[in-house]
């Protein structure tokens, strides 16, 4: 009875060594994982594959694109889970244990949801290479730059995009792009989870955009948004992160130019953001328009506007408008309800030059913003 019931284990776990096997046959890793992590993995649908060691957990499931899978333990202690097909692109997930929300210790982590996440990166195909670093391509940097900010009393960081060039050309200027996060998340949003700075560099490598720098700063909007008991929603809302307003005017925007080799006019000068980055990019430049001449919003968090009276009507007198504004860009993905068209539709109504793109098949998140950067950053500083 002993010897069959042996038997019995040894075959069991025989098995489980042979499907583990099969799945790493089929997969490959995610360039997300930490090196020396086997798990996660992608198969060719897409399918995501994870696999922990937790024997004395009682309940692990996987938080994925919106949608949390139950793990499945085995007798060895370990707990796996195949998920549904996932979208391509960069994508925010958890673990949660026992009920508990934590980060994945076999992937490297990113700010993202007001708190660190795990990540994992869907490949596209060679479509995706825009974003990808180029062996024949000249590379810049991303700095970790350390500043005073007079108007909240503290040091704070942003970072700053070089081009390859900047290292050499010490007699040459360069015109800046001021280029925002979204909500939860902070100013390296954009090198990590958006691939910046190899989208920079591989459009200035084929001549597709001028050389510049891009600065990418906190929104002050790294905590969750929480509206006071009692208070207007929509007035709150406009309180969210507008201590932002006065650091880039005041704070960020002198510094840049004091440190780098910068031109410091509005011909120069622009501003892009993603989601609660598009709404502060709204609300910094269209006031400001004699230190901005170019603005993008990108899955813009702008939301019923009367273009004909917001911002103290800087739309009312539409070729004023045109002549300041050189390029005012808006794209979204058309899977995501942020009424985008919508607010282009009505500018254009008015007369407002405005570029409208969409990203095909993407929804709220990455891929859609580093397509969106893609197509905006051509058309920059050409006048």
């Amino acid at each position: 009875m002993k010897k069959n019931l042996f038997l019995l284990v040894v075959l069991l776990l025989s098995a489980i060594s042979v499907a583990a096997q099969d799945v790493k046959s089929r997969t490959e890793l995610p360039s997300t994982n930490i090196p020396g992590y086997e798990y996660p993995r992608l198969d060719t649908e897409r399918c995501a594959y994870f696999r922990f060691y937790a024997p004395e957990v009682s309940k692990l499931q996987v938080d994925c694109c919106g949608k949390k899978y139950n793990m499945q333990k085995d007798t060895e202690g370990f707990w796996t889970v195949k998920t549904e097909p996932l979208v391509v692109g960069f994508h925010y997930y958890f673990l949660i244990v026992d009920g508990v929300s934590v980060v994945d210790p076999s992937s490297y982590t990113f700010f993202g949801c007001c708190r660190m996440a795990s990540g994992i990166e869907v490949p596209e195909g060679r479509e995706g290479d825009y974003y990808r670093p180029q062996q024949d391509v000249k590379h810049g940097q991303v700095r970790s730059c350390t500043y005073y900010s007079d108007t909240k009393k503290e040091f704070r960081r942003c970072m700053v995009y070089t081009p390859a060039e900047y290292e050499t050309n010490m007699k040459k200027r360069y015109p800046v792009l001021y280029l925002q996060h979204g909500m939860g998340e902070n100013e390296t949003g954009w090198a990590t989870q958006g691939c910046m700075q190899h989208i920079m560099d591989n459009l200035i490598a084929a001549e597709q955009c001028v050389p510049m720098l891009v600065v990418m700063d906190s929104g002050d909007v790294e905590a969750p948004f929480q509206p006071r008991p009692g208070k207007d929603v929509n007035e709150e809302r406009a309180l969210y992160g507008k201590s932002f307003y006065g650091v880039i005017l005041d704070d960020l925007i002198p510094m840049i130019d004091h440190t780098f080799r910068t031109y410091t006019d509005r011909e120069h000068r622009a501003m892009a953001g993603l989601s609660w980055g598009g709404h502060q990019t709204f609300a910094t430049t269209l006031p400001n328009l004699d230190k901005f001449s170019y603005i993008g919003g990108f899955s813009g968090a702008i939301f019923g506007l009367d273009v004909k009276t917001c911002y103290n009507g800087v739309f009312a007198d539409a070729g004023s408008f045109n002549k300041k504004v050189h390029y005012l860009f808006l794209g979204c993905g058309t899977e995501e309800q942020f009424g985008t068209k919508r607010l282009v539709d009505s500018l254009h109504e008015i007369g407002i030059n405005a570029v409208y793109y969409e990203s095909q098949g993407t929804g709220h998140e990455w891929l859609t913003w580093r397509r969106c950067l893609r197509e905006f950053l051509p058309n920059l500083f050409r006048n």
